[in-house]
């Protein structure tokens, strides 16, 4: 990471748990609050305002709920990282919110010294899923895939292998572009190509995918 502390918002309508959030990350050098908000409307204006690196986004929110609001982050090009942080385990949240464009869905219940460790991978571009959802969400995908529609990782071209597999390893299209020496743009276009050779419609598919295939690494 850059000398500079990861600036994170903090999304919730719980103002007890934001203080104990803060306060757990003040702890730490490289990482810092820069904002806070209680609801969608002021969180986006917030997040336009702010330009953080890492959104920390509430699921359940009054009015407008988590989902929603990360549909509005990205309908506004908010470059932010966004993590979902719930207390929700259902499937049908954990895949909405994947599609929706979330880069992580992390549980209000786990222990503090592993939200910072999946907070520090977020804040450098990695995908964050707390870890007992993996199962479910590889599941959640298969269930929902006809038979007839399995990826076919033989129609990939090389690069585009190269590029799911370090999607695997929970790269963001910087990371992959730096690795491969490419541009970002470019990597945009492999993703998406290989996404409709496989017939996925995230990355978070792609990786899910990629592991239970045994093509990661």
């Amino acid at each position: 990471m850059s000398e500079t502390p990861a600036s994170i918002l903090l999304i919730d309508d719980h103002p007890l748990l934001r203080q104990g959030i803060k306060q757990l990350i003040e702890m730490e050098d490289d990482m810092q609050v820069v904002g806070e908000a209680s609801n969608s409307a002021d969180g986006v204006a917030r997040a336009e305002e702010l330009e953080p690196d890492l959104i920390l986004l509430d699921l359940n929110m009054p009015e407008v709920n988590g989902i929603e609001t990360l549909k509005i982050l990205r309908s506004k090009n908010v470059s932010a990282r966004i993590v979902i942080f719930t207390v929700s385990d259902h499937e049908d949240d954990v895949v909405a919110a994947l599609r929706a464009g979330a880069d992580g869905y992390l549980l209000k219940d786990m222990e503090p010294e592993d939200l910072l460790r999946q907070l520090h991978q977020a804040a450098v571009g990695r995908m964050v899923i707390s870890d007992r959802l993996t199962t479910l969400l590889a599941q959640a995908l298969r269930s929902q895939k006809p038979e007839a529609a399995r990826p076919d990782y033989d129609s990939l071209t090389p690069r585009e292998r190269d590029i799911l597999k370090l999607i695997a390893d929970g790269l963001s299209n910087k990371m992959i572009g730096r690795r491969l020496d490419i541009s970002d743009g470019t990597v945009k276009v492999h993703v998406k190509h290989l996404l409709k050779k496989l017939n996925l419609r995230s990355r978070v598919e792609v990786a899910v995918w990629a592991v239970e295939e045994g093509l990661h690494r």
